[in-house]
């Protein structure tokens, strides 16, 4: 046995030492002695040698792949997606020949998955067509990246007809603002004042072609610094949209979990658990994008049909009468569902009648004053003497006597229903 390992021993050595690299290289004794003694020919697979280092293949960057958070849902969802990213970019901005009431979908991350849901939520409706005008990492702050108010301008003033305009946007603002030279910090006095004009700079492009606008609010966050900022953002969006006019869609409690805090998971539109956050603790999932988009959808709908006119162009409500009192439905609980916020009048529409200017509250009414004659408020009618005899002669042969009250028609009494007693012989 001995001699034997010495024998391959030495076989070995001398294929090493006479051997070419070439040949050793295409010998297969070579390869399996050479990863055992370390030769130049046979490497072993798990060593490296420093003249040929590990080469790691970097993928080309894709523009029109969905971004990294977006998940896959079920197999239609995935596959319409794959359908939109097939397109290219001018295909997929053109809109449906059969649509003739657009939606203009603008803003960052949240705006572009909230533009995939609204096209998947009215798929089924070919005369709403969307326009997907959302850009990832862009915001309000960054102008020089990416200008907003222009680009709201160019669509509000542009050859494509545009019936309404829904703005989701502001995750990305967190950040210091330039005014000039100057550098302001996130949410100071002179930062929200500049926020503000923008956000107005981008509601006056629509207001001026009377383009009615959505703006919705951004969800509560997982981080709680975060999430506090993105709520004072919301603040400055409910404030300017409502004094323009325009509809709040606030998503917070949509999204949060019976406490207000974030949560990972929630019903979609069909009322399924699922998750509707991704794992940043940021951005929504696809389920979550639709749920989102489910809202806002109904909203559209509100002005598509408010936009549309009456077959017989004729209202089918009727006024109430000056004078009568009016019903006001009482407010639905909220069920997690969004809070809107609407103005009483949206001036953006041409046929907003004008409304008088009508007091808080209405004269006031002593309970002192004489309402008749005497200084009484209510006087009871006057009794006449035969009734009051009447009823007292029918109480005393009813409950004193103990007489029977005469029998009335149709009352419970009246026993003349009943077939006749038989005759007795």
């Amino acid at each position: 046995m001995f001699s034997r390992l010495l024998a391959i021993a030495a076989l070995a050595f001398a294929i090493l030492v006479t051997g070419a690299p070439q040949a050793s290289a295409q010998d297969p004794f070579s390869e399996f002695f050479g990863s055992i003694f370390g030769s130049p020919g046979g490497r072993s697979p798990q060593s490296h040698s420093p003249a040929q280092p590990r080469v790691r293949r970097i993928m080309p960057h894709q523009e029109n792949r969905p971004p990294t958070y977006w998940r896959s849902g079920d197999a239609s969802r995935a596959a319409k997606r794959a359908k939109r990213q097939e397109a290219t970019p001018a295909e997929s901005e053109k809109p449906d020949a059969a649509a003739n009431y657009f939606v203009a979908v603008m803003g960052d991350a949240f705006g572009e998955q909230l533009g995939n849901g609204l096209e998947e939520t009215f798929a089924d409706k070919p005369e709403i067509g969307i326009l997907k005008k959302a850009r990832e990492s862009s915001g309000l702050v960054r102008d020089d990246y990416y200008d907003w108010p222009k680009t709201a301008r160019d669509l509000a003033n542009g050859p494509q007809k545009i019936d309404v305009a829904v703005i989701m946007i502001g995750s990305n603002d967190r950040q210091s603002l330039r005014d000039g030279a100057k550098s302001e910090e996130p949410l100071s006095p002179r930062w929200r004042e500049i926020y503000k004009a923008r956000i107005d700079a981008m509601l006056a492009a629509f207001r001026e072609k009377k383009i009615p606008v959505i703006w919705v609010g951004l969800p509560v966050m997982k981080n709680e610094s975060f999430s506090a900022d993105m709520a004072k953002l919301n603040d400055l969006f409910r404030e300017e949209v409502s004094k323009d006019g325009g509809v709040y869609v606030d998503l917070w409690e949509a999204l949060a979990d019976e406490k207000g805090q974030f949560s990972a998971f929630g019903p979609d539109i069909n009322g399924q658990i699922v998750k509707l956050r991704t794992a940043d603790g940021v951005h929504l999932t696809e389920a979550g994008g639709l749920s989102v988009a489910h809202f806002v959808a109904n909203e559209i709908k509100k002005l598509y049909e408010g936009a549309r006119p009456a077959p017989d162009q004729q209202p089918t409500a009727t006024a109430p009468a000056t004078g009568a009192p009016s019903e006001a439905a009482a407010p639905a609980p909220n069920n997690g569902a969004p809070v809107v916020f609407r103005s009483p009048v949206n001036p953006l529409s041409s046929n907003a009648p004008a409304l008088p200017d009508r007091p808080a509250i209405g004269p006031v009414q002593t309970l002192s004053g004489a309402g008749s004659a005497g200084g009484e408020l209510a006087r009871p009618a006057p009794k006449s003497a035969s009734s009051g005899a009447d009823a007292q002669a029918l109480a005393r042969h009813v409950f004193v006597e103990g007489g029977d009250q005469p029998a009335r028609a149709n009352r419970a009494d009246d026993y003349s229903w009943k077939s006749p007693a038989p005759q007795t012989h």
